[in-house]
């Protein structure tokens, strides 16, 4: 696990370490500087002639030590001073003397030389305003140049907590962060211009965020092998979990089979698939191991003994919009008692309707992407874009403190976030667009199903099926590329995945 702290939230762990443990500022600052050189070095970035332009700020004061440290590894180091004496912190203030006590250049007009590299210290991460004026010709000036760009913690212009672009910013190859990765860092756009953001230690304990609902974090990969839930050698298919599949409307096979098949490859050990009888002899095909239950009209004594022996629910892939599954859909709410995922159409379903949610007594997973979520809030899309936590958090409230169980909502998009009340929000960092597929969404739904069968909790189960569904992708993508990818070979890599992950622990 690693957290993503946004501008707020980093300033007040780099208060609390240097007010409370004692790290005085200029400590860390040096600190910062070393490891921006030393990283620069480990990427084979040529600091041969490099040009450090600097703000004001703390950030400005970290880009002048790297001057001054290049300078004593026998490099040329120029600085563009693109901020304002009167504004200088304190430590930037220090660090700016001793560079011109060094005979250092410092320019405030653009140099007419060529560098083999540009480090970006003009802004940090508390900036929340538009770049303008003098500043916003200083960053365009930079991403003109013809050379490798660097960033110090974050490139100006981004803001750390939503990745917006304030007017223009900085466009970095790599950008060194101080103990963290910007959350701004990893949503778009800011992920575009951040390039290879490469957290490094300077004194501040990423602890600091473990107590923090506010604070958003991730997983890495390397972390797959011991999230995923055990396998015991003792052990029968019972062991494992039933999963029932709610899905398939006349003509939707595909959807029934893409998330049944996804619960048992993550592990389920049996599956249902409540479908319409159309799809029987298809499903019996392409998923023999599936148990295949029908019907043709709405049934309500079937659905409820269905419902008895199921560990996990999952609802919506292709269901359809018609009155038998708004019947069903409304029984499964009313009277299920296990986890229950709604997925696709279940959540089309909700539109307009989403006090039915009040209604179940087992924990719910919602999935909705970008356009399902636009319906459930009564947001426009980019509204959500702009403010993905704010609209998250409106789902996962809405019902208020009374609802019988918790609701987690698992917005889709290039960066999946997963929330719950009192829990840190989950930001998936894995995955790529060749998986912008149809059918992609049944795949996640049954993975998340499959998982919750083998007894994970509900939230532990939504953020590791998020990843894994995205470690799939990555693998997939291995072997048929970005534009060739189907949805079935996301579940194909996802067994790769596993297993790969097994392999190295």
């Amino acid at each position: 696990m690693r957290y993503l702290p946004n501008g707020k939230q980093m300033s007040e762990a780099d208060a609390h370490t240097i007010h409370k443990i004692g790290i005085p500022s200029l400590v860390l600052m040096e600190r910062a500087a070393l490891q921006i050189v030393e990283t620069m070095h480990k990427k084979n970035i040529s600091t041969e002639k490099s040009l450090i332009v600097c703000g004001s700020g703390n950030n400005g004061g970290d880009g002048f030590a790297v001057a001054r440290l290049l300078t004593e590894q026998g490099k040329h180091a120029d600085v563009l001073f693109a901020g304002k004496e009167a504004s200088l912190s304190e430590e930037c203030r220090c660090q700016k003397q001793i560079v011109e006590n060094m005979g250092i250049s410092v320019f405030t007009e653009f140099p007419d030389e060529e560098y083999t590299v540009i480090i970006d210290a003009v802004f940090g991460v508390g900036l929340c305003r538009e770049i303008s004026g003098h500043y916003k010709d200083v960053i365009d000036w930079m991403n003109l140049q013809d050379t490798e760009k660097v960033a110090v913690d974050i490139p100006s212009g981004i803001c750390a907590a939503t990745g917006e672009i304030l007017g223009t910013a900085f466009r970095a190859d790599l950008t060194v962060c101080m103990a963290c990765v910007k959350l701004g860092c990893e949503l778009f756009p800011g992920k575009s211009y951040a390039g290879e953001s490469i957290p490094v230690a300077i004194g501040i304990d990423p602890k600091y965020f473990s107590n923090r609902l506010d604070v958003c974090y991730t997983f890495d990969k390397n972390e797959l092998g011991k999230l995923l839930p055990a396998r015991m050698m003792n052990s029968h298919k019972g062991s494992y979990g039933k999963v029932l599949m709610i899905t398939g409307s006349p003509g939707m096979a595909g959807a029934a089979f893409l998330s049944a098949c996804a619960a048992y490859t993550v592990g389920a050990g049996l599956v249902q698939i409540y479908t319409a009888s159309e799809n029987r002899l298809a499903l019996q095909e392409l998923l023999p191991e599936a148990i295949i239950s029908c019907y043709d009209s709405y049934d309500d004594n079937q659905l409820s003994r269905l419902l008895d022996w199921a560990d996990v629910v999952c609802i919506g892939c292709g269901l359809g919009m018609g009155q038998i599954s708004e019947k069903i859909l409304k029984n499964v709410l009313k009277n299920v008692s296990c986890p229950c995922v709604i997925d696709a159409d279940g959540l089309n379903l909700l539109n307009g309707k989403i006090e039915l949610l009040n209604q179940c007594r087992a924990p719910v997973i919602l999935t909705p992407h970008m356009k399902e979520m636009s319906r459930l809030t009564g947001w426009s899309i980019d509204k959500i874009m702009e403010d993905r936590f704010q609209a998250l958090d409106q789902i996962i409230k809405q019902s208020g403190p009374d609802r019988k169980s918790s609701i987690i909502c698992v917005l889709k998009d290039s960066r999946t976030v997963v929330a719950q009340t009192n829990r840190q929000k989950f930001v998936n960092l894995a995955g790529n667009n060749s998986m912008a597929k149809g059918g992609s969404g049944d795949v996640l739904a049954g993975t998340i199903a499959g998982l919750l069968a083998q007894h994970m909790a509900p939230f532990e189960a939504t953020t590791v099926g998020v990843f894994l569904h995205a470690c799939g992708g990555d693998e997939a993508k291995k072997s048929k590329g970005s534009y060739s990818v189907l949805a079935r070979d996301l579940i194909q890599g996802m067994a790769d995945a596993m297993k790969n992950a097994k392999e190295c622990r």
